[in-house]
């Protein structure tokens, strides 16, 4: 199965080749609170605009939001809107190579949508399109410009809107010379007519789309697994990936079990260009080596992500990784501080918020429920907990040579797994005065074990206004017993 947490920094590194039916997506949002007294339509009230490439052009922003690089091609019109839409892809500081053959017989297709801001819905939606298919000449420069950049990019992308782009010949001239050179090719498919796409590794379609192009039911698990192999028989596709909206995806690949992964619990905001994000990544994971599964399953992170966003969104690299990998994987490097300096920004930002920032610290050489239970009663003192954590030469010297047993990245990497730890500090001194004087925290908690006139730190916490609070201990857990037992039993 494929390692999310070593691999997924290697999506920068992928090259992508996509085409398909650009557009310019453009949003208006403004409030609406009143019916217009000419006609019985809403008024809105415009508070801002937005205007983005769409489209085919949304699964190249996607791509380089990855961090990725897409080679991609595409038919503008020779309008204002053409002009535009080449701009807006000259921004992406090079991750998006534009091939863009310009057609002056039809326009850059445009889609305008009145959007109520504070209800986020969709109020109206204005197009401006030629939807027929490009002429032949239109057709050889399309396929002139896909060859040429084949060669120098791991996967292709078929992403047809219907627009006229996407002809039987511009299709057959890609797939064939991508299974020529081992290329994956992803198709997000239109219309009813998908054996087009034949010899495609992929093809994405929607739960109606699969049920039109295979005129089969699909309402139960069963139907749809049963029409999906009948596409990937059709299309001569390795795999089919069925988007579900609110119910997830399913992954049928040739001879295999069907696949389901259920959606990402989330507020969803807007579902523009969802499928756009989805084909984005799963071609780049296919890129990289990735199994079927494994990309559907970053696809469907992916389109969590960006439901949650207004407009035809993107998703980065970062937003997959937070969404995919569980949270005690990323809590190292997001929880971790080795260099006091970085100790400032979380700091900042807490106060500026008003959190009661609490503070404890410790060995935590062989975490047990005393350890745990401590932790979670400083927690609950506090709206954010920073531990300080004694390095390894600090623990030698208190504890002797032969600790710590764990190493202070270990350590520091457990108690950042815990959901009551928000920071974890490590220190060199014996004792957390200076790093205390750092933090500057308004609850210092330390166990019962300790008188408070023995706690260190107090002085200066006090100072500030700050308290210190004692809590209880466990009974019966202790660290240098429980080292002293493991070594009494392996001398017998």
């Amino acid at each position: 199965m494929f390692d999310f947490e070593k691999r997924l920094p290697d999506l920068g590194k992928q090259t992508i080749l996509c085409i398909g039916d650009v557009m310019l997506d453009e949003f208006i949002y403004g409030d609406v609170s009143r019916i217009s007294p000419e006609a019985p339509a809403p008024v809105i009230a415009v508070t801002h605009e937005n205007v983005i490439v769409g489209g085919a052009g949304n699964v190249a922003r996607n791509i380089a939001s990855l961090g990725a690089k897409c080679h991609f091609v595409g038919v503008i019109g020779h309008d204002l809107a053409g002009k535009t839409l080449k701009s807006s892809l000259a921004r992406s500081k090079g991750r998006i190579v534009p091939h863009l053959v310009v057609d002056p017989s039809r326009p850059t297709t445009r889609k305008l949508r009145f959007v109520s801001e504070h209800h986020a819905t969709h109020l109206l939606r204005a197009d401006w399109e030629k939807a027929r298919p490009v002429d032949f000449k239109v057709e050889s420069a399309l396929i002139k410009q896909a060859l040429a950049a084949m060669p120098r990019v791991g996967a292709v992308v078929i992403s047809d809107y219907a627009k006229g782009v996407l002809t039987p010949r511009v299709i057959r001239a890609v797939i064939d010379r991508a299974k020529k050179l081992k290329k994956p090719v992803i198709v997000d498919p239109k219309g009813h007519d998908y054996a087009i796409y034949r010899g495609a590794t992929i093809i994405t379609p929607n739960r109606k789309e699969l049920a039109d192009s295979t005129r089969m039911p699909v309402g139960t698990a069963a139907e749809l697994s049963k029409a999906a192999d009948s596409l990937s028989r059709l299309v001569g596709s390795k795999a089919v990936l069925v988007t579900l909206s609110e119910d997830g995806m399913m992954l049928q690949a040739r001879n295999a079990d069907p696949v389901h992964v259920p959606a990402y619990s989330v507020k969803v905001v807007d579902v523009s260009g969802a499928g756009d994000t989805v084909v984005a990544v799963l071609a780049t994971m296919l890129a990289m080596g990735a199994d079927f599964e494994s990309a559907m399953r970053a696809a469907n992170a992916s389109a969590a992500v960006v439901v949650g966003k207004q407009g035809t969104a993107t998703v980065s690299a970062a937003e997959l990784r937070s969404r995919i990998l569980p949270s005690a994987t990323l809590a190292p490097e997001e929880k971790i501080v080795f260099d006091w300096r970085e100790l400032e920004r979380p700091l900042a930002a807490w106060r500026a918020q008003g959190l009661r920032i609490g503070f404890t610290n410790g060995v935590f050489d062989l975490l047990h429920p005393g350890h745990v239970k401590v932790l979670a009663q400083s927690r609950s003192l506090c709206d954010r907990l920073v531990v300080g954590l004694n390095s390894d030469a600090s623990v030698k010297r208190l504890k002797g040579k032969d600790r710590p047993i764990q190493p202070e990245h270990a350590r520091a990497e457990v108690l950042a797994a815990l959901e009551a730890v928000d920071l974890v500090a490590i220190f060199e001194q014996d004792t957390p005065l200076e790093l205390i004087k750092r933090v500057k925290p308004t609850v210092l908690v330390k166990g019962g074990d300790y008188k408070p006139n023995q706690v260190v730190g107090r002085e200066v916490v006090e100072a500030q206004g700050g308290e210190v609070i004692l809590v209880d201990l466990v009974k019966g857990f202790s660290t240098t017993r429980i080292v002293e037992k493991s070594r009494a039993t392996k001398s017998r």
